[in-house]
C-alpha cells in the first residue's frame, strides 16, 4: 500500500476519506459516517408525529391491563418489528400476542375480519407495525365499535390518513422527524424509545438488546443504509454478533454460518430469506417464533424447517422464473409485461418479477391465477412509477398499494389482458423510460495488486455495513494478468483465478457467472473491476478479489 493512501485525516484512512468524498460527502460527514455514535446520531423520537398519543394510550393500556395486539406484516420487516414491539411493551408490563395475517387468505395490511375477531376476543388496543397507513375504512370501522388502533408504518400514506388513537410514520404530511427512511421494525423500535423516555422501562441500555432486531428488519427491507439506519445497523450487527436469541443463533447455524462473524451480507442473503420462506409458502408466525423462542431445541427444530422451506422456495421460484420467461421472450413488443398462471405460488412472484426486471428490464407484474380471482406483485425499473400506474388503472383492480418500485395487486381474472393494456397505454402516456442504469463507476482506481493489503482491506472495512444507500466499494485494478483461469461449481459457470501484476504480485480472484459469459486463458491482459474480501480455506485466511467484470486491455 502506497503511503499516501496508508495516511489518515482526522483518524480516517486517507483512501476512505477519498472514496467518500467521490461519493459526495464532506470530511466532516465522512468523520460521523465513519464512526457512527448510538447517543449522538439517533433522533429524538417524539419529533415523530403521533408519537406522544401512541405513548399515552400504551401508558394507559399498561395501567388499565388491558389485552393488547400487535398486528405486524408477514415479511421479514412486519416480522422483526412485531417482536420489537412486543418486548417493548413487555418492559410496560404488557403481555401482548401477535396477529400476523395468513398471505394467501387475508393479504398484507389490517383486514376487516381479522378486527372483528380480535374485538369479540377482548382486545382493546391493537398496534400496528410494518402496516396500516392505508387501512381507512378498518380503522373507522375499528373507531365505532370502540377498538383503539395505533398504527406504526413506514410505507408511502394515501392522501387520506386513517383515524387511529395515532398515526407514527414519518412519511406523513408535516411529520418533522428528520429521517425518513426507517423500516417498519425501525419505526417500532423508536416507540419503545419513546416510551422508555416517559416510563424509565426497559432500563437505559437494555433497548440496546433490541438492535439485533432493528438491524435484520432494516437490511432485509432494503431501505438505504445512511443517516439513522447506518447507526443502528452498525450497533445491531455488534448485538448479534452476541446475541441473547437462540433462534437466531440456530438459524445461523443450519446455514452454515457463525454468528460471531455475521454482516449484513448475511442479513440479507442467509438469514433473510429462510426466514421470509416461512410467509411466502406456509405461514409467517414460524418465523416469528423463531424470533422470540427461548427453548435452543425449539430453536433448531424451526430453523431446520425454515432451511428445508427456503430450499423448496428456490425450486418453485426457479420453476416459475423460467415458465415466465418464456412468456415475456413471446411477447417482445410488450413496454410492460404482466404475467400470470395458475402454477405460480403467489408468494414468490415478487421475487420472480424482481430476476424478471433484472433479466427484460421491464416493469413486471407476476401474479398467480385463483380461479376467478388473481393476486401478483409488481416491480418496476428506470421511471415508471408503479403504484401510481396501478392508480390509473384501479377500476381494473380490486386492491393495490406499494410504491414506486414495488407493489402488490389483486384483481378480477378477467381484466387481466385490459390491465396489461392500460398500463401499456400509462407508459406511453406518461413518457416514462425503463433505461439501464449507467455503468458503475469504480470508487478506487488500482494500478498494482501491492495496494490491496491488509491494510487497506481493514480500512474499507470502515464502510461497512453495505446495502442500499452504501454500496461495497468497487475497485478497478489495472493491468493485470489472468493465471489458470477455469471454471469451478455447478456446471462449472464460476470463473476462479489468479491475478499477477506488472510487478509479479499475485492475488487469488473469483467471479461468479464469469465463466458461462466467455473463455478466458492465461496471460490474457485485462482490467478487472470488483471488491476485496477474504478466502478461509483449510483454516487460513488470504485476500481475494470477487470479480463483476472483466474488459481486455
Amino acid at each position: 500500500m502506497t503511503n499516501a493512501r496508508a495516511t489518515t485525516i482526522n483518524g480516517v484512512p486517507k483512501l476512505v476519506v477519498d472514496l467518500l468524498r467521490r461519493r459526495g460527502l464532506s470530511d466532516d460527514e465522512t468523520l460521523r459516517f465513519v464512526y457512527p455514535d448510538y447517543a449522538r446520531d439517533l433522533h429524538d423520537p417524539f419529533l415523530m408525529s403521533g408519537m406522544r398519543e401512541a405513548v399515552a394510550r400504551v401508558v394507559q393500556a399498561a395501567a388499565a391491563g388491558e389485552r393488547v395486539v400487535v398486528y405486524g406484516d408477514y415479511d421479514i420487516d412486519g416480522m422483526t418489528a412485531s417482536a420489537i414491539m412486543i418486548e417493548g411493551l413487555a418492559a410496560q408490563g404488557i403481555t401482548a400476542t401477535s396477529y400476523i395475517p395468513d398471505r394467501f387468505e387475508e393479504g398484507y395490511g389490517i383486514n376487516l375480519a381479522a378486527l372483528e375477531q380480535l374485538a369479540a376476543e377482548g382486545v382493546t388496543l391493537v398496534v400496528s407495525v410494518d402496516c396500516g397507513i392505508t387501512s381507512v375504512a378498518e380503522a373507522a370501522w375499528a373507531r365505532e365499535h370502540g377498538l383503539d388502533v395505533i398504527i406504526t408504518d413506514h410505507h408511502n400514506p394515501p392522501p387520506q390518513l386513517p383515524e387511529a388513537v395515532a398515526v407514527v410514520n414519518p412519511k406523513q404530511p408535516g411529520d418533522e422527524y428528520p429521517f425518513k427512511d426507517l423500516c417498519g421494525a425501525g419505526v417500532a423500535f423508536k416507540l419503545v424509545q419513546a416510551l422508555q423516555t416517559t416510563t424509565g422501562q426497559p432500563a437505559a441500555g437494555q433497548e440496546k438488546w433490541l438492535l439485533d432486531l432493528v438491524a435484520l428488519g432494516t437490511v432485509c427491507d432494503v431501505v438505504n443504509l445512511v443517516d439513522e439506519n447506518r447507526t443502528l445497523v452498525s450497533y445491531g450487527l455488534k448485538v448479534l454478533r452476541q446475541t441473547r436469541r437462540p433462534g437466531l443463533v440456530a438459524l445461523a447455524h443450519v446455514a452454515g454460518v457463525q454468528v460471531e462473524t455475521l454482516s449484513s451480507y448475511h442479513l440479507g442473503y442467509v438469514l433473510g430469506p429462510r426466514m421470509n420462506a416461512a410467509g411466502r409458502l406456509e405461514h409467517a408466525s414460524k418465523a416469528l417464533e423463531l424470533l422470540q423462542t427461548n427453548d435452543a431445541a425449539r430453536a433448531i427444530e424451526i430453523a431446520t424447517e425454515l432451511d428445508t422451506l427456503n430450499l423448496r422456495r428456490r425450486d418453485e421460484q426457479g420453476e416459475a422464473f423460467e415458465a415466465a420467461s418464456l412468456m415475456a421472450e413471446a411477447r417482445p413488443e410488450d413496454l410492460v409485461l404482466v404475467l400470470a398462471d395458475s402454477n405460480w405460488s403467489h408468494g414468490i412472484v415478487g421475487i420472480v418479477a424482481s430476476k424478471l426486471v433484472e433479466a427484460y428490464h421491464k416493469p413486471t407484474l407476476v401474479a398467480q391465477i385463483m380461479g376467478e380471482t388473481t393476486k401478483g406483485s409488481a416491480r418496476s425499473v428506470g421511471s415508471f412509477n408503479m403504484v401510481e400506474a396501478l392508480r390509473a388503472n384501479s377500476h381494473l383492480l380490486t386492491k393495490f398499494g406499494g410504491h414506486f418500485f414495488a407493489a402488490g395487486y389483486t384483481l378480477p381474472t378477467e381484466n387481466i389482458a385490459a390491465l396489461r393494456a392500460g398500463l401499456a397505454d400509462y407508459f406511453v402516456a406518461t413518457g416514462a423510460s425503463a433505461d439501464r442504469p449507467a455503468e458503475i463507476t469504480p470508487d478506487l482506481e488500482i494500478d498494482g495488486l501491492g495496494e490491496l493489503t491488509w491494510t487497506t482491506y481493514e480500512a474499507l472495512g470502515l464502510l461497512e455495513p453495505h446495502g442500499a444507500g452504501n454500496p461495497a466499494p468497487v475497485l478497478a485494478i489495472n493491468r493485470v494478468e489472468l493465471d489458470r483461469p477455469g471454471g469451478v461449481g455447478k456446471d462449472r459457470q464460476h470463473l476462479r483465478t489468479g491475478l499477477r501484476d506488472q510487478f509479479g504480485v499475485q492475488l487469488g480472484a473469483i467471479g461468479f457467472g464469469l465463466a458461462s459469459q466467455k473463455t478466458y486463458t492465461s496471460g490474457d491482459r485485462v482490467r478487472v473491476c470488483g471488491r476485496l474480501d477474504v478466502n478461509e480455506y483449510l483454516g487460513k485466511k488470504s485476500l481475494q478479489v470477487i470479480i463483476t467484470s472483466i474488459e481486455n486491455e
